[in-house]
């Protein structure tokens, strides 16, 4: 399994990296929206792990533009944000889950059974 970790803040990318090392067998990562988009077509993982809040293009927006190209992306929304608006929006984004930073452990459930 291929996984790009979409993620500004460098120790969530650590944190994120190793919850999922031993699922991937590889893991990409950067730091916004635009770069995902870049590292998507490049790549083509198996499942993108996005942020909503970041510096330039936000998860959201980057998401959508992931899923207008690439319409079998499998982008799980991982976010501080526990709000059923944002939930609402990536769902319309087009995110295939959306997992609150809190409860980290969820996000290795949908990678083990997807």
């Amino acid at each position: 399994m291929t996984i790009l970790i979409v993620e500004d803040n460098e120790l969530m990318r650590e944190l994120f990296k190793k919850l999922v090392s031993d699922l991937a067998e590889d893991l990409a990562e950067c730091d916004d929206g635009a770069k995902a988009l870049e590292a998507y077509q490049r790549r083509h993982p198996d499942w993108v792990l996005m942020d909503i809040k970041m510096k330039g293009m936000d998860g959201l927006a980057a998401t959508r533009q992931i899923k207008a190209a690439f319409p079998e992306a499998r982008i799980i929304i991982v976010t501080g944000c526990d709000d059923a608006r944002l939930r609402e929006a990536a769902n319309g984004a087009g995110a295939s889950g959306y997992v609150h930073k809190e409860n980290l452990l969820e996000l290795r459930q949908i990678l083990k059974h997807q």
